[in-house]
């Protein structure tokens, strides 16, 4: 081989090997660009997947009104308009579950969307939409940890679509009989066990000392339990039922999360004040996503 040939091919190696080792490696999705990317949530103003868009990366509380609100991004129809109470289809491109509240600070009436789902909004959200909270990968849904198997929620907190009343808990259903597990520890601090029917309602509270929290879940036929025993997170404290619930039909578990020592739930309906915080955030931390109706 001609000795000018044999150098610059190993001039080109050397080139070659220093291109492909200064590739750069893939970018992260960058919020509001315009793409929808791996990683990012996509709302879009019309259903169908139509319309313009914007692509956002993490949880918002609020899409916020005004000046300052988050917008559509892209060309079409509703280009520039808040995304608060406008968004009517949307795509998870999140690793997670992403759930939408109907109101501000992650409250109010949910809809669920699984990782990779390119899905209409449903009709109760659907233009009424005001934020959306990302779920973490290694979380269990919260019907998984109240059921240990599938459920939905039926009702979010604040969730009551009427003015008759604030919702304090979150509404959860599998079907009459199905076993009803704590979704933490502590100590029990009330259980009453009433008729089915609406004048029937059953309470079991579990106070949890080092979060300084109690759950209280309602309408349940509670296992043979007493006020100061311990319970353990998984264990098996009931059966669903509709012991203060109007019909068979209707039965599901309601768990609230109330702060510091409780015996009791919050009174909801024909209440207009709400007495617990937003839950949200709590049962992030403690395993459970947002998810699914």
């Amino acid at each position: 081989m001609d000795v000018r040939k044999a150098a610059l091919a190993g001039v080109g190696a050397v080139v070659t090997g220093m291109a492909l080792a200064a590739s750069p490696a893939a970018q992260a999705a960058t919020s509001q660009n315009g793409v929808c990317e791996t990683g990012e949530f996509c709302l879009y103003y019309n259903s169908n997947h139509t319309g313009s868009m914007v692509d956002l990366g993490g949880s918002v509380k609020d899409y916020g009104t005004g000046t300052g609100c988050v917008t559509f991004r892209t060309a079409g129809s509703g280009r520039g308009l808040c995304v608060k109470n406008n968004a009517a289809s949307v795509w998870n491109r999140e690793a997670a579950a992403v759930t939408v509240f109907s109101k501000s600070g992650w409250a109010g009436s949910i809809d669920a969307v699984l990782s990779g789902s390119k899905v209409n909004l449903k009709s109760t959200i659907k233009n009424r939409n005001a934020g959306h909270v990302v779920g973490n990968a290694s979380n269990s849904r919260m019907t998984t940890g109240l059921y240990k198997a599938s459920g939905r929620i039926t009702a979010y907190f604040d969730g009551y679509l009427t003015t008759s009343g604030r919702h304090e808990g979150t509404d959860m259903a599998r079907g009459i009989g199905a076993p009803v597990y704590a979704m933490i520890g502590g100590t029990v601090t009330r259980v009453t066990q009433g008729a089915r029917g609406s004048g029937g309602l059953s309470q079991l509270a579990i106070y949890d000392a080092g979060l300084d929290k109690t759950l209280v879940y309602l309408h349940l036929d509670p296992a043979a339990l007493s006020v100061g025993q311990s319970i353990a997170k998984g264990q098996r404290i009931g059966v669903e039922d509709w012991r203060g619930v109007s019909s068979s039909g209707a039965a599901h578990t309601h768990v609230e999360m109330r702060p510091g020592r409780a015996t009791g739930a919050a009174t909801s309906v024909g209440d207009p004040n709400l007495t617990n915080p937003n839950p949200t955030s709590f049962w992030m931390g403690r395993g459970y996503n947002i998810c699914c109706d």
